[in-house]
């Protein structure tokens, strides 16, 4: 009878042994696996650590080869687009346009020498090569005072017309030609200054250049006048890009209406001479900047650009002594006279 009992207890005591060892196997199962989690994740903290220095690099990288781009003058994206090539038609259409930007900037463009008639012309264009027009008109008053005419001027001994024509610069060149010049007038045209390209171009001293000066100013005859602004805005308004005076007067004579050639000719120079100069060019004050592939090339500043602006603009006096009417500037003054010796 106390036998029978004894079962029952001894299976229940079997389940329950049974029960914990699942139940420990269990837990170091589960602690195995946290054991084996702990364990990666530094490996990942790791490699973690490794990518974000190698993401960085390259970061710098890039940035350091973007800047060296930069720094040698690469232009971006955006500005390389801008300047991609342009067709003929497009150019010529942008080039008309500046001419008649430049119209509105400056409708009382002329020419800037002093000059009453053609010989006085003829004679002061020679006068300019290598110098300013303003110190050119301070010279001439004299010297056409004391030889108004190509006769007078042929019969005058060298030694005299030189001193008359020193602040010029290489006078004795220059006498050299107006005495040349003057003898061929009197001789050749009857003291008259011919109208005609193919006959200035004879006279001493006398190139297209100043052919077309004369023409253009004194005959109303269209001529380009190719001198160092004319051939620099250009060069910079991708109108040409040659350097020969006349290939640059044929590459525009092909873009312009006859009828603009001498009236273009003042308004590039004037732009030339006020603000696209040569060595720093006032960008930040062109009008016509939006229209100029050279932009850039010099003061991008607005107020650094309006310092740099001359003549008019920059309320300087002009060139000529005797401007025309509608100048909107100051006179130049006469040259000062000479320092009398103590």
């Amino acid at each position: 009878m106390n036998a029978t009992p004894e079962k029952p207890a001894a299976a229940k005591k079997a389940v329950t042994k049974k029960a914990v060892t699942k139940t420990a196997a269990a837990k170091k199962a589960v602690a195995k696996k946290a054991t084996a989690a702990t364990e990666q994740a530094p490996a990942k903290k790791t490699a973690a650590r490794k990518t974000a220095p190698a993401k960085k690099a390259t970061a710098k990288k890039a940035t350091a080869k973007k800047t060296a781009k930069t720094a040698a003058g690469q232009a971006p994206a955006k500005k390389a687009a801008a300047r991609k090539p342009e067709s003929r038609v497009a150019m010529v259409r942008r080039a008309r346009r500046i001419n008649r930007e430049l119209a509105e900037l400056y409708p009382y463009a002329h020419p800037e020498l002093d000059f009453t008639n053609p010989f006085e012309l003829l004679v002061a264009t020679v006068l300019s090569a290598q110098t300013t027009d303003l110190r050119v008109n301070q010279t001439t008053p004299r010297l056409f005072a004391v030889c108004p005419t190509p006769e007078d001027m042929a019969a005058m001994p060298p030694e005299k017309l030189e001193e008359l024509i020193r602040p010029t610069g290489f006078f004795r060149a220059k006498t050299k030609s107006l005495i040349g010049l003057s003898a061929a007038l009197r001789d050749r045209f009857g003291g008259e200054v011919p109208g005609r390209l193919e006959d200035l171009v004879t006279l001493p001293g006398v190139g297209r250049k100043t052919a077309n000066v004369v023409l253009g100013n004194a005959f109303g005859v269209p001529g380009i006048t190719v001198d160092t602004h004319f051939g620099r805005l250009a060069r910079r308004f991708g109108w040409t890009t040659a350097e020969d005076a006349e290939k640059v007067e044929a590459d525009v004579a092909e873009i312009f209406p006859k009828s603009e050639w001498t009236m273009l000719s003042h308004r590039v120079v004037f732009h030339g001479r006020r603000v696209c100069h040569s060595r720093k060019p006032a960008c930040g004050a062109c009008a016509i900047a939006p229209l100029c592939p050279a932009y850039g090339e010099g003061e991008m500043d607005p107020e650094k650009a309006k310092k740099l602006l001359k003549y008019e603009l920059g309320g300087q006096p002009g060139q000529r002594l005797k401007p025309p009417a509608d100048y909107p500037g100051q006179p130049a003054p006469p040259m000062a006279p000479p320092v009398a010796a103590s």
